[in-house]
């Protein structure tokens, strides 16, 4: 009982982990004056950061999606072209999907909307 505690506790500093990286690259990315020698930085300080978490497995597909982000932005620091325009556009629309399937996930049918007042006008 209390193992399985622990390891619930550590998944969700893991999932809390690995979201505050993905938010925090999209920020940066959104920005209009981007600089991507300040993105690379922040960038290598916050997976620093990440790397400090227990990698525990993730059985969401949102969440195995958020770390193959991650993982490809990495690449993409290390490996880049010069101007970074690229790899820029790659990750924004790589994100926004990521964003768009979480939202999808939390939405919910209303289920009683025939009972609700139409007063037929």
């Amino acid at each position: 009982m209390i193992k399985e505690i622990h390891v619930k506790q550590i998944r969700i500093r893991y999932i809390r982990v690995l979201e505050k990286f993905f938010t925090r690259t999209v920020s940066l990315l959104k920005l209009e004056n981007f600089d991507h020698e300040l993105f690379k930085k922040r960038t290598l300080k916050n997976y620093e950061e990440m790397q400090k978490a227990e990698e525990i497995e993730l059985y969401s597909s949102y969440m195995t999606d958020v770390k193959n982000f991650i993982e490809k932005t990495m690449q993409f620091v290390n490996e880049h072209s010069k101007t970074f325009e690229n790899e820029r556009a790659i990750l924004l629309k790589d994100a926004n999907l990521l964003q768009k399937e979480k939202k999808s996930q939390s939405y919910s049918k209303d289920k009683h909307k025939h009972k609700k007042f139409n007063d037929e006008y």
